[in-house]
């Protein structure tokens, strides 16, 4: 696959990753987070604002591509 399209379609799973996972994030804290103190609701948006980097990580080095072979 060339590189170009690998790096759009990365950029498109990327952006489509942050919104739901925006989304869901925050959909489950009206849920889980309902009449919790201040302190366990800035846990979880540390924790969740930080979830996100491994898929997302995941995806770059998908769109990295392999290690080119110089001699």
């Amino acid at each position: 696959m060339p590189v170009r399209l690998r790096k759009f379609i990365g950029t498109i799973l990327i952006v489509t990753l942050v919104i739901v996972y925006a989304l869901t994030a925050t959909t489950l804290a009206t849920v889980v987070l309902d009449g919790r103190p201040a302190w366990a609701a800035l846990l979880y948006f540390f924790l969740t604002g930080l979830l996100w980097i491994i898929p997302a990580m995941f995806i770059i080095k998908w769109m990295a591509g392999p290690p080119a072979n110089r001699r």
